[in-house]
């Protein structure tokens, strides 16, 4: 697996992979991270995956974070009781 290309943001590290027919988007955000598989016939190469990365989708993004450092937090609260 290898990175392809890159995509700026303020927040977030966002990687584009490609391996074995399908390409992979990573974000980061702190000890966190998401990916999301493609395969390369649903879109139409990095400027595809560029344009499917919106606004929209990069809220619902910043909001899973979110959700995740919560319970992380809690879960690692309750290892204190």
């Amino acid at each position: 697996m290898r990175i392809i290309a890159t995509i700026p943001h303020p927040k977030l590290t966002i990687s584009i992979f490609s391996m074995n027919d399908k390409y992979q988007v990573k974000f980061e955000a702190g000890p966190m991270e998401q990916i999301y598989k493609l395969s390369h016939a649903e879109v139409d190469g990095i400027e595809g995956i560029k344009k499917m990365v919106d606004d929209v989708f990069l809220e619902q993004i910043h909001a899973r974070f979110n959700e995740m450092f919560l319970a992380f937090k809690a879960a690692k609260e309750r290892l204190n009781v």
